[in-house]
């Protein structure tokens, strides 16, 4: 079985409904790394020359490649990415190897299997 890591970096109010929804669209686990910082396009905002940050949550998501774009896309969608300047952002990586998933295999196998 072949994995890909997405990562996804949303602003933290969004990461309940996010997880909520990758779970659904087929997504085992995921680990959620908090208070991330970053900087897009447009500057942010100050108020009296101190910078009004968002707080920013990075979501880390090991997920089954033929299922991995669909997850990609419910994360984009539910975090509104195409709608929301500064919202966020998500992409893939390929995954070489993983150690420590036998779990996670055992229940996409019938999953993945629909899916192919």
């Amino acid at each position: 079985m072949h994995f890909k890591l997405i990562l996804a970096f949303v602003e933290d109010s969004t990461t309940k409904s996010v997880l909520e929804a990758a779970r659904k669209a087929g997504a085992t686990g995921s680990t959620v790394i908090s208070h991330a910082r970053g900087e897009g396009v447009e500057h942010r905002k100050t108020f009296f020359g101190l910078p009004l940050e968002m707080r920013r949550d990075v979501i880390l998501l090991l997920v089954e490649e033929h299922l991995s774009r669909t997850i990609l896309e419910t994360i984009a969608q539910v975090a509104k990415f195409d709608e929301k300047p500064n919202s966020g952002i998500a992409f893939q990586l390929d995954v070489e190897d993983a150690v420590g998933v036998n779990h996670q295999v055992r229940k996409l196998v019938g999953l993945v299997e629909e899916e192919i």
